[in-house]
């Protein structure tokens, strides 16, 4: 989450205050330290051309683009020329820019505004360089990849800063004391860092502060007391750190508190202290905080919130209606609670601003509203892991800004499905795990870029209207009822990449024509009826499977990421469940680009495995059970340099292992059991971790150390005395057992003699005996 933009009024007064003058040209020194800054860019990036305006034919760098200087004074005894006084420098490049190239910049000692924030600089802050500044008002370096820590003698120097944006960076290490002597600083972002050790209590010093952002960081301790000083404060972001201890209620005496984030920081909420707040917030996050019980009632008093986080509580009862009432609420977050009972209408009405709706994971019941399309702006929705019921009313197609639809794992049902606008807006849509019927639906806008429609009732045969769906890229209609056979009208939706039909009732043949599909990276069709050959041609396309075209995808979005004026909120697309090496896992949509996979399992496949299968070089599972595969197994699956699960057990396959299977270095799960194979199991690389026996069981013409078999012609291995245990091979073993019986014999015989049976000595001899051949009774042990 993104914190608040810098108030408006400050933004104003830096636009008026820092405008540009044209009638008086900078020192020359500046002008030069400007063009070593450009020149240094390009040295990095040759195609960079964001300021072409910098040049040395021109004389006055006061005109150039993103330069700022300050106006010409005029008295009776002296003249100011004008110098730089602002560069307003984010968003230059998307290279990789060393920190030092920054050195030319820190020679214009006039600089009041300095804005580097959104390019890509790497390296450590040079305190030297940023101390020569002392002029600075406003600095902003968010947004790049700076490490390091933050200097401490060098931002100290900065004692006219008002404004301080560090935020998005990876620095790390104590918040320096020397921050918090900056008497002016109203703004300070340190969020999305890496920094730790508790807060200074020095912070309370600060009393001009009115933005304080410590978010996303590795905070400890508590929220300390000296913040009670900072009575100006209007925004505080605390949320994402180690925080410990209870949250303290004297937060809610700042009168001009407006914003308050506390969630995900593992700080506590009191549920048995009473609140009475004299702010009005318009923001407010208490995300896994411990709350218990109905929704706090003081919220009741805060009816100007605009964002209200209250999720992964334990709260329970009912959605209140005075909440459902709430005029200004754009983004409510109540999901992973305990609430129950049904929704009340006036949460849809269409006065409401409601953008953002998640309620997933409580026990929500009863049947949506039927005014759900009525909340004219609503752009997500999110109403999984419930138990509502009956039909998904019509209404809710007329949310033309709507986004993001999940409506998962709850107990809807229907089999007529609401029917968007072509031009709706809708591009993730997840119904799974319900209990719709009837035929797949098609109803949805062709821009759509998910559809999961799986574990539902759906039956018949695939329509033809999916070519509609043209920019679909994740299609999941898994564990239903799906028959007939594979319509080349799939073929037309040439955006897939993930087409997920396991286990329903397909028949046929798989199509040759299914390698149009040349941007599939998850292919299953495992668990049907399908017959026939694996085509050569459906191998040969799938260039989606191959490393040349896996690094020039676009890929999927990790998480979608939505922003507003005030915040960016993001949101991970549900888990897709496939079968992973012989286990059904959830491939997390923030990995999924990683993940290559080809299931054609349980069914009635009989040809050849086709050679071409070695071209797809980026499968990471490859699953062939199931079937009545023939022939032999082709040395090219040796080229699946990345594959990690490899099953073609329970087949007709011949012939041997592979050798090449060798090559298989990231291979961690391999299953050949139930086929015809014979030969040596080949030694060398993963295969030697290849030692499960069941992975090969059921092919009795197969032999190696795996197994614990021979192979003919392999010399038995001498005996080790000192390595041996149970788990010998069973050759070794007899040999054993043949040479161990009558020597041990002979030392039997040879120790009872020494001890005196056949020759009567002293006891005493007998123990220094013993005590000078212990080996002997070692061996008689063994």
């Amino acid at each position: 989450m993104v914190m608040a933009n810098p108030s408006l009024l400050l933004q104003s007064f830096f636009f008026f205050f820092l405008l540009p003058c044209l009638s008086s040209s900078c020192p020359e020194y500046q002008k030069q330290a400007l063009l070593q800054f450009k020149s240094s860019i390009i040295a990095i990036d040759s195609s960079f051309d964001a300021l072409d305006s910098w040049n040395s034919s021109s004389s006055n760098c006061c005109l150039w683009d993103k330069v700022t200087c300050s106006s010409p004074s005029n008295s009776n005894s002296t003249s100011t020329p004008s110098v730089v006084i602002g560069l307003n420098l984010s968003f230059l490049s998307a290279q990789l820019m060393p920190s030092n190239l920054l050195a030319p910049l820190f020679f214009i000692r006039s600089l009041r505004v300095l804005d580097l924030s959104r390019n890509s600089i790497y390296g450590q802050i040079s305190a030297l360089g940023f101390g020569n500044l002392s002029n600075l008002v406003h600095l902003d370096l968010s947004y790049n990849s700076i490490n390091g820590q933050i200097p401490a003698l060098g931002f100290g120097n900065l004692s006219n800063l008002v404004h301080l944006d560090l935020s998005r960076n990876f620095m790390y290490g104590q918040i320096p004391l020397q921050l918090f002597q900056l008497k002016y600083l109203r703004y300070l972002d340190l969020s999305d860092n890496a920094l730790s050790m508790e807060i200074p209590s020095d912070i309370g010093n600060l009393s001009n502060l009115s933005f304080l952002s410590l978010g996303k960081n590795k905070l400890t301790g508590g929220v300390p007391a000296s913040m009670q000083k900072l009575n100006k404060l209007k925004s505080l972001y605390l949320e994402g750190n180690l925080l410990t201890g209870e949250i303290p209620f004297w937060l809610f005496d700042f009168k001009d508190l407006q914003d308050l984030y506390l969630g995900g920081s593992n700080l506590t909420w009191n549920n048995n202290m009473k609140v009475v707040p004299k702010c009005r917030l318009l923001g407010l996050s208490l995300r896994s905080c411990g709350l218990q019980g109905d929704i706090p009632e003081w919220i009741f008093t805060q009816t100007n919130l605009s964002h209200l986080d209250l999720s992964m509580n334990q709260l329970h009862g009912p959605f209140p209606q005075w909440l459902a009432e709430f005029h200004f609420l754009f983004d409510l977050f109540l999901s992973h609670n305990k609430l129950s009972g049904s929704l009340p209408t006036a949460l849809f009405r269409s006065s409401q601003f409601l953008s953002l709706l998640a309620l997933s994971h409580n026990n929500f019941s009863g049947e949506l509203p039927k005014n759900i399309g009525d909340a004219k702006y609503l752009f997500i929705l999110m109403l999984n892991g419930n138990n509502f019921s009956g039909h998904i009313p019509q209404s809710i197609s007329q949310n033309y800004f709507l986004r993001i639809l999940d409506l998962s794992r709850n107990r809807l049902s229907g089999n007529i499905f609401p029917v968007f606008d072509p031009q709706a807006n809708l591009w993730y849509a997840d119904f799974s795990s319900n209990q719709f019927s009837g035929e797949v639906p098609t109803t949805f806008p062709p821009n759509i870029k998910t559809l999961a429609l799986g574990d539902n009732k759906f039956s018949g045969a695939l329509p033809l209207k999916l070519k509609k769906l043209r920019n679909l890229e994740r299609l999941e209609l898994q564990d239903n009822n799906i028959s007939g056979e594979l319509p080349n009208s799939l073929l037309q939706i040439s955006h897939l990449r993930v087409l997920n039909l396991r286990n329903n009732s397909l028949q046929g043949s798989i199509p040759k024509t299914l390698s149009n599909l040349q941007n599939l990276q998850i292919l299953d069709l495992s668990s049907n009826n399908l017959t026939g050959e694996i085509p050569i041609e459906f191998v040969n396309h799938l260039t989606g499977m191959t490393p040349n075209l896996t690094s020039q995808t676009s890929g999927f979005p990790e998480v979608l990421t939505i922003s507003s004026y005030f915040f960016t909120f993001e949101f991970a697309i549900n888990e897709l469940i496939v079968n992973w090496k012989k286990y059904k896992q959830g491939l997390s949509s923030h990995n999924i680009d990683m993940y290559f996979l080809l299931d054609l399992s349980n069914n009635q496949l009989s040809s050849e495995i086709p050679a071409s299968l070695g071209a797809l070089k980026a499968l990471k599972m490859l699953n062939l059970s199931f079937n009545k595969l023939f022939g032999k197994i082709p040395a090219s699956l040796g080229d699946l340099q990345n594959v990690e699960g490899l099953d073609l057990s329970n087949n007709k396959l011949s012939g041997p292992i592979p050798f090449a299977f060798t090559k298989l270095q990231q291979l961690s799960t391999l299953d050949v059991s139930n086929n015809k194979l014979t030969g040596r199991i080949p030694i060398g690389g993963q295969m030697n971790t290849m030692a499960d026996p069941n992975f090969y069981a059921n092919n009795n013409g197969l032999c190696g150390f795996q197994i614990r078999v021979p192979c003919p012609g392999d010399l038995p291995l001498a005996p080790k005395l000192q390595e041996h245990d149970n788990k010998k091979e069973p050759w070794i073993l007899l040999e054993a057992m043949g040479i161990g019986y009558p020597v041990g014999f002979l030392l039997t015989i040879e120790i009872i003699f020494l001890a005196g049976y056949f020759n009567p000595s002293p006891p005493s001899n007998s123990r220094r005996h013993l005590r000078h051949h212990p080996h002997r009774l070692i061996t008689q042990r063994i």
